[in-house]
């Protein structure tokens, strides 16, 4: 018998043997899902995240004050360091302004928890609060859908105006647009200026949860002054970034008054090593996701075995009369190694569809949207799986066939 010949063989034993063989793939089909699903939503994830930083770009920093929740270092627990104020923020804006050609913006975040209330309707307390300037928009990536930015007349007249971002809209002004309507945010009334693009986030939507208010607004509600400025610096080129975060680290330590002997008093991040440490993230993630798939792939491969086993008992009386007839060893292994190969890719092509639409519903929920991942790269890897698994599930069974005696085979009822 040729290939042809023998891959015709497989699949009429297949059509012969339709409930096994049904089962049999379905094993596999579970297996290859597994795979292609959750390297397929690892994908998706790491999409949403390259998308969210392309608005940041590499040659952007945020200077905060970095938070220790009470953590020991060398038996010692570390300081709190003082917020940053806003005057220091603004001396550090002008400052550095001056010696570079940077755009800085300044922002705080006025709440993290708010409510936001629409004549009747009120939203979760979940409503993130922010007071920026002008640059803040274009340095964080976000985009205008309808209306205007915040301006500097707004900042300078402290101007009750707000932004709103897609999820707040679509609670409350879904059918309408929004702008020009009033809603009532930390117990004030903001007249709607502009309404922000969705933008989605790998940590749940926060950044479409957002209302975004004048700088100058959000400081008559620090009554206290426990608010802590941040600080966004974009350089025009990132072969520049280097010395432009030394220079921005020794203003920063002139405005907040750090002694020689003192560690810095705030953090520097750069937009760039929290995407690299996000992709070292979602690497780690694929690893363990393939290592879980292969276990799971190996499960199969052994129920297939199994299974083949079976069949070889229950043909054994067929292996007789084609080795009678002439069918040599070689054939007869091949014939068997090739029906495990057929039921494998049936089950892998099912398991590749299945997986592609798990893997981009979890993408989906996990991002708070995206777009529709194909994973060529995985797919491939997953037929090649698929074969691979049916000639080490399908060996011994086909090597075990082709020693059978024939006259022994005749015999068996």
């Amino acid at each position: 018998m040729n290939l042809k010949e023998n891959i015709s063989e497989g699949l009429r034993s297949i059509k012969s043997n339709l409930l096994r063989t049904v089962l049999t793939a379905a094993i596999i089909t579970f297996g290859i899902m597994s795979l292609v699903g959750i390297l397929t939503a690892i994908e998706g994830m790491q999409g949403s995240v390259n998308k969210s930083f392309e608005g940041l770009g590499v040659n952007t920093f945020d200077i905060k004050v970095e938070q220790n929740n009470g953590r020991r270092r060398r038996g010692i627990v570390k300081k709190q360091p003082k917020p940053i104020y806003f005057r220091q923020a603004l001396d550090y804006k002008e400052s550095f302004s001056k010696k570079t050609k940077a755009i800085v913006s300044i922002y705080t975040f006025a709440s993290q928890g708010e409510t936001v209330k629409y004549e009747t309707e009120k939203s979760n307390p979940n409503i993130i609060v922010v007071g920026a300037d002008e640059n803040y928009l274009n340095l964080k990536g976000y985009k205008i859908q309808s209306g205007r930015n915040i301006s500097e007349n707004d900042r300078f007249y402290s101007n009750k105006m707000v932004l709103i971002g897609f999820e707040v809209a679509q609670k409350f002004f879904p059918e309408v647009s929004p702008i020009g309507k009033n809603i009532t945010l930390m117990g004030e009334k903001f007249n709607i200026a502009g309404v922000l693009e969705k933008k989605g986030s790998i940590t749940g939507g926060d950044d479409d949860r957002v209302t975004i208010i004048p700088l100058e607004v959000a400081r008559n509600f620090d009554q206290n002054g426990v608010f802590s400025y941040q600080i966004t610096t974009s350089v025009p080129d990132a072969i520049d970034l280097d010395y432009t975060l030394a220079e921005a680290t020794s203003v920063m330590r002139i405005v907040r008054g750090d002694k020689v002997y003192d560690e810095d008093s705030f953090k520097i991040e750069r937009s760039d090593a929290l995407l690299n440490d996000l992709n070292e993230v979602t690497g780690y993630l694929r690893i363990g996701g393939f290592g879980i798939s292969i276990i799971t792939l190996l499960g199969a491969s052994i129920a297939l075995m199994n299974i083949m086993m079976v069949s070889v008992t229950e043909r054994t009386r067929e292996i007789g009369i084609r080795k009678a007839l002439g069918a040599s060893p070689t054939k007869i292994r091949l014939q068997f190694l090739i029906e495990a190969i057929v039921i494998c890719i049936i089950g892998g092509l099912a398991g590749v569809f299945l997986g592609i639409a798990a893997g981009n519903v979890v993408s989906f929920f996990m991002t708070g949207g995206g777009s529709f991942v194909v994973p060529w790269n995985w797919i491939l890897l997953g037929l090649v799986v698929c074969v691979i698994v049916g000639l080490l599930s399908g060996y011994y069974p086909a090597y075990k066939a082709s020693k059978l005696d024939p006259i022994e085979s005749l015999r068996y009822e």
